[in-house]
């Protein structure tokens, strides 16, 4: 029997997804960013790797998609993604 394990991930503001299964991104990029607004985080950093590249490319497609994004760039490493996101959208 397989039991229900649910991980508590600490909302301060980055997001490493290498402990992360590539199918469960789609899901908790949005979630974290709405999470992070519940507290008062506009600055998020979201750490992906370098790698293929697949896993960003994946990152960014989400955050071009979110409403509440106001922007994101890539940080200096090209390692992460900085995003900034709006205080007074809903």
């Amino acid at each position: 029997m397989i039991e229900d394990l649910t991980i508590e991930l600490p909302i301060d503001g980055t997001l490493d997804l290498h402990t992360f299964r590539p199918g469960e991104v789609k899901d908790l990029v949005p979630d974290y960013l709405a999470a992070c607004r519940e507290r008062g985080i506009y600055s998020v950093r979201i750490i992906h790797g370098k790698g293929t590249g697949t896993l960003r490319r994946t990152v960014h497609a989400i955050l071009e998609r979110l409403d509440v994004v106001a922007s994101f760039r890539l940080a200096g490493e090209d390692a992460a993604t900085l995003v900034e996101l709006w205080r007074d959208r809903p």
